[in-house]
Order: structure tokens, then sequence, then C-alpha cells
């Protein structure tokens, strides 16, 4: 029954057009997770590269990263929505604390695995450190780091329907709404289109994934190393 008026409540043609249609809720969402990542990417992967490039300061990414995983997602909505007040400030600050934590492992964990002599041979090259970063450890950490981007967009996607707790924003919106109305269609509406969409970014970003790996291992090196 709940599921029959969910597909109604999807295929009725006003949800489609319009304000409040499907097609902007989407739009929010997906812009809502691009800015979030793209903030939280900006902090952390830099840190983490210099980390990794130093190949010291685990213990501060393995505290950091696990102090943030520890902190609820809506208790901190809360207590920064309370202090921020509506909008969409409030969102943005918890997901960015959420994405922060996968990205700056991702940076950290790809540069440190380069090997060291590769690494040493670059320098007897006379290349700079910042050389030995951008044309031989980011290249090579780049299947890691691509993972971390992955992991952390899936997780923001997921959890970007709490942005609708402060904000009239995201495919939340439906969640919300029919929670404070009774009302289980859309709810369960808005629940089937944030799997969807998460679905297809695990595919689009899967595909970036294995095409970073190609890159960076070409296939006799990927055959000796294991890597598909």
């Amino acid at each position: 029954m709940i599921l029959n008026d969910t597909l109604d409540w999807l295929l009725d043609s006003a949800r489609w057009s319009g304000s409040g249609s499907i097609p902007q809720r989407v739009g929010e969402h997906l812009a809502i997770t691009f800015i979030v990542v793209l903030i939280a990417a900006t902090i952390a992967i830099p840190i983490g590269v210099m980390i990794g490039h130093k190949r010291r300061g685990k213990a501060f990414v393995v505290g950091v990263a696990g102090a943030l995983r520890a902190i609820p997602s809506l208790g901190l909505l809360t207590l920064v929505g309370l202090s921020v007040g509506i909008g969409l400030q409030a969102p943005l600050v918890t997901l960015v604390v959420l994405a922060i934590p996968s990205l700056l492992a991702g940076a950290y964990s790809g540069v440190e695995s380069v090997n060291r002599q590769t690494v040493d041979a670059a320098r007897a090259l006379g290349m700079s450190e910042p050389q030995i970063v951008w044309k031989v450890e980011l290249p090579l950490a780049s299947p890691v780091i691509v993972g971390g981007i992955r992991a952390a967009t899936l997780q923001v996607v997921a959890t970007a329907t709490l942005a609708a707790y402060v904000a009239d924003f995201g495919l939340g919106r439906y969640v919300f709404s029919g929670l404070k109305g009774g009302d289980y269609s859309p709810m369960l509406a808005g629940a089937l289109l944030v799997t969807i969409l998460a679905i297809i970014l695990e595919l689009i970003l899967a595909s970036i994934h294995r095409a970073s790996r190609r890159l960076a291992y070409p296939v006799g090196i990927a055959t000796v190393k294991g890597t598909p």
C-alpha cells in the first residue's frame, strides 16, 4: 500500500515541474554535495599531502579523523544551527566536518604509500620538494586520494538530507515534510531519490577511481603490484 502510494506520488506530473519540484530538489542536493566536498577537499587534501610527504604526523591524522568521525552529525547540526540560525550555514559546516576525515586519510595514506626509493631517486635527479610532490607523489597517490573523495562524496550525499532540518533545501525536504504531516509517501520517495542519486554518483566515481589506477599504474606495473 505504501509502495503504491509512493509510486503514485513519484509519478504525479505536478512533482516534476515548478517550485519545489523533484528536479529542483535533486539539483539542490547535488549542489550542496559538490560545494561541501570542494570546501572539505580544499582544507583536508593539502594538509594530508604535506603530512604524507614529510612522513610525520600520522598520529595527528588518526587523532583528528577519529575525533571528527565521533561527532554526531545531527547533534552538530543542531548546535551550529542554534548559533547561526536558520539557513544553509549549519548544514554546510556539519557536512564539511563529516567529509574531512575521509579526504584527510586518503591524501595522507596515498602520499605516504609511495615507494620511498622512488622519492629518493627523484630527489637524486635534482627535483625540488614541490616537484617531487607534484610530479611523483601525487600521480602515484591519485588512486588512494580519489578513493577518499569517493568515500567522502557518498557520505555527504547520504547525509545531506539533514540540510532540510534547518533549511528548505534538497531532497531531505520531502522526508521532513512527510514526517511532520504523518505522510509516509513523500518520506519514502525522498529516501528512494537519495538512494538512486547515491548509486549514480557511486558508479561515476568508481569509473574515475578505476581510471586513476590505470593512469598511476600502467599494465606492466599493475601486474607486478597486483593492481587490476
